[in-house]
């Protein structure tokens, strides 16, 4: 596995080991929506806001219209939080009170790219949704009995999320094909692009679709078979859904 793969969830949470990553500035907006499956106007409207019959809208997750075309990791992975919710009816701007009060009494400016509303603050969560009148069917925890649990799109994106064990909780890196693969997404390693073991998953289907067998693919870049099955397997499920 890459030297910069995460350590497990639910370890001790003490001093952060990357205080900043969440600022990094990693994409341009277009190429964010490609690698999430979404629009890109869509990207934009949830990143910065958009005008609709005269009538403007704010962003879900900037604070305020900015329109800088750059992507920050940080808004990056809560774009990949509200992707979960791709298919529902309801407004994700309904969302927006419950980010902005997260940012506020958490201290930090990506509250939803970090562990603490899914870990920590789920009771917090659940008091700043149910003031700001979130329907459940875009609530990030709901309550089942005595306890408080994520709903299912929001267990599906804590899954594909390392973060720092650290006090920050920020997320290092994402498993878009989920946990189990050796897929990542991190902004320190090939400029963010999907790779396996520092090698872009792109570059090793290029080599199959080629017609390089696998296994000389793997001996070529000194990496398991299965892991460039596995990168393989994502790139062409990914061409597949964009198509």
């Amino acid at each position: 596995m890459n030297s910069q793969s995460a350590t497990p969830l639910g370890h001790d949470w003490g001093v952060s080991s990357a205080p900043s990553i969440l600022e990094r500035p990693v994409y341009g907006i277009g190429e964010a929506a490609h690698l999430l499956g979404l629009r890109t106007d869509r990207t934009r409207a949830w990143l910065d806001g958009y005008e609709r019959a005269g009538t403007s809208y704010a962003p879900v997750i900037r604070p305020e219209r900015t329109g800088d075309e750059v992507v920050t990791w940080g808004e990056f992975v809560e774009l990949g939080y509200l992707r979960e919710y791709r298919r529902k009816d309801v407004p994700l701007q309904r969302l927006r009170p419950v980010i902005e009060e997260l940012r506020r009494v958490l201290g930090t400016p990506y509250p939803l790219a970090t562990a603490k509303p899914y870990v920590f603050d789920k009771e917090l969560v659940l008091d700043v949704q149910e003031r700001a009148g979130v329907p459940s069917s875009i609530a990030i925890v709901i309550r089942s009995g005595q306890e408080i649990m994520m709903t299912p799109e929001t267990n599906r994106f804590f899954k594909k999320v390392e973060f720092d064990p650290g006090a920050s909780a920020s997320a290092l890196r994402i498993r878009p094909a989920g946990a189990a693969s050796p897929v990542v997404i991190d902004p320190l390693v090939r400029f963010g692009q999907p790779a396996v073991e520092g090698v872009a998953t792109e570059r090793l289907w290029e080599l199959f679709d080629a017609g390089e067998p696998l296994a000389a693919i793997a001996d070529g870049y000194d990496i398991d078979l299965e892991q460039v099955r596995a990168a393989v397997a994502y790139e062409e499920q990914f061409r597949t859904l964009a198509a």
